[in-house]
């Protein structure tokens, strides 16, 4: 067998396995995104008004994990849409670990920063390399 040929296979398996962790990552942060759904719908149906701007968050992170798990079909197709998730997911840590350290009463905050950090960390590491207009030409041709 050729030694490029070897190459090419390994090189093949390597992504179908970083793909297939991708898309394992997409469906669990997309269904924990969407689970926030039923603390939003809890809170609205009891008219507490203390929760509003928690529940508006929220209901942007239910919305961006219904998108999550529609990427999950293609990911390739939404390199845009999970850049996004892990960005605003590093943004939403930094922002949230600034309140914690400026708060002493909110130090499970620091679980949720973890949490944030380790999904832009996943998202990054395991999305798809984008392709060269060359190469996606000549796939076309």
């Amino acid at each position: 067998m050729n030694t490029t040929v070897m190459m090419e296979r390994i090189a093949r398996r390597g992504t179908m396995r970083r793909e297939r962790a991708l898309k394992v990552v997409l469906v669990l942060v997309g269904l924990a995104f969407s689970a926030g759904v039923y603390p939003v719908t809890e809170s609205l149906w009891h008219v507490n008004q203390s929760m509003y701007a928690d529940d508006m968050m929220l209901s942007l992170y239910v919305a961006l994990g219904i998108f999550l798990l529609l990427a999950v079909r293609n990911p390739s197709a939404n390199l845009s849409l999970i850049a996004f998730t892990a960005w605003s997911s590093f943004a939403h840590a930094a922002v949230m670990a600034v309140m914690a350290f400026q708060n002493a009463n909110y130090p499970v905050d620091l679980v949720g920063v973890a949490a944030l950090a380790i999904i832009g960390i996943a998202l990054i590491a395991l999305a798809p390399a984008k392709q060269s207009r060359e190469r996606g030409s000549a796939a076309v041709v």
